[in-house]
């Protein structure tokens, strides 16, 4: 514990120029009086810890004492900040792991460097929920991080529609999709996807797994999440819509979806509208979003559909004279 501390106070006064006893006291979590000592302990072992008396003094290191990354330059520099994202990494369980590397980079950095963590964090912020979303943990997140990281089976316990299963299961990854942790698993040989709060119990079996190093999170995840968006669109709903219409439906319904509907659409009419056939989740899914486009879509089919629009342009009708 000490061990650690001593390193952390070196590597704080490797990152800055300058430090109080204040500042160090907070930074360590311990008070004034055992940051003297623990300056005292790195100056007996070699380590050039000069203090500063007075109002604006301080702690510091002399004789260039650092150690430097050569050859990082200041946009790369702050591309390495960024790619940890507090949030994530608190979540995680990793937000200490995370502050440690970062002030040994920081540390490790040269001067016209060092500002490059403050500098990133000021300029670009990862804010991942939803509009309207309370953002929540898991809290079987980070045991399940720590089975990641270190390439351990688990054993688990899911909540289905149907009710609970049991899983014996190899977490190759985790994935932060709208606020929504996911697993990327392998489970009885095929690689699936679960929601970490539909977890209702996470356990290392001890056992450590043999990584198949041919895969690929990003490329795997992306495959998933096109595969699972085109599963929902289990019904159609034949439109005419105009040309604002056609501007502004990828922006209420699936957006690809929309997309190719509207290139294999015909030419428009006399009226400037195009009739096209758009796959959508359900007509409940599909009344609530094109309802948005007003005017400027008509919906034909199904029936079903087009007779709850009826019925609310009716409504409208009645209610704004």
């Amino acid at each position: 514990m000490r061990a650690a501390r001593l390193i952390r106070m070196v590597l704080l006064l490797q990152a800055r120029d300058v430090m109080t006893a204040a500042e160090l006291a907070r930074e360590l979590e311990v008070s004034e009086r055992t940051v003297a000592r623990d300056a005292l302990s790195l100056s007996e072992a070699g380590i050039p810890v000069y203090a500063d008396r007075g109002r604006t003094g301080g702690y510091r290191l002399i004789g260039g004492y650092r150690t430097r990354l050569t050859g990082l330059g200041r946009d790369e520099a702050a591309a390495l900040f960024l790619s940890g994202l507090p949030g994530a990494l608190r979540e995680m369980g990793l937000q200490d792991a995370a502050s440690a590397a970062r002030l040994k980079v920081s540390a490790a950095l040269i001067p016209s460097l060092s500002d490059a963590s403050d500098s990133a964090a000021q300029r670009f912020h990862l804010d991942a929920p939803g509009w309207y979303q309370e953002p929540s943990t898991p809290p079987l997140l980070p045991a399940v991080a720590e089975a990641v990281w270190g390439d351990r089976r688990v054993r688990a316990v899911y909540r289905r529609r149907d009710g609970e299963v049991e899983r014996l299961l190899e977490p190759y990854g985790l994935v932060l999709k709208a606020g929504v942790w996911y697993l990327c698993a392998r489970a009885d040989g095929a690689a699936r996807v679960y929601r970490i709060d539909r977890f209702a119990s996470v356990e290392a079996d001890g056992e450590v797994f043999e990584r198949d190093e041919d895969f690929d999170l990003p490329a795997f995840w992306a495959e998933r999440a096109a595969s699972f968006a085109r599963s929902l669109l289990r019904s159609e709903a034949v439109l005419r819509v105009t040309g604002a219409g056609a501007r502004r439906l990828p922006h209420v319904t699936d957006r690809a979806a929309a997309e190719r509907s509207l290139e294999a659409a015909g030419p428009p009419d006399a009226e400037g509208r195009v009739t096209l056939t758009l796959p959508v989740e359900s007509p409940d899914v599909a009344y609530t979003q094109l309802l948005s486009l007003g005017p400027e879509v008509e919906v034909l089919g199904p029936p079903e559909l087009r007779e709850r629009f009826a019925r609310a342009t009716a409504g409208l009708r009645e209610l704004y004279g």
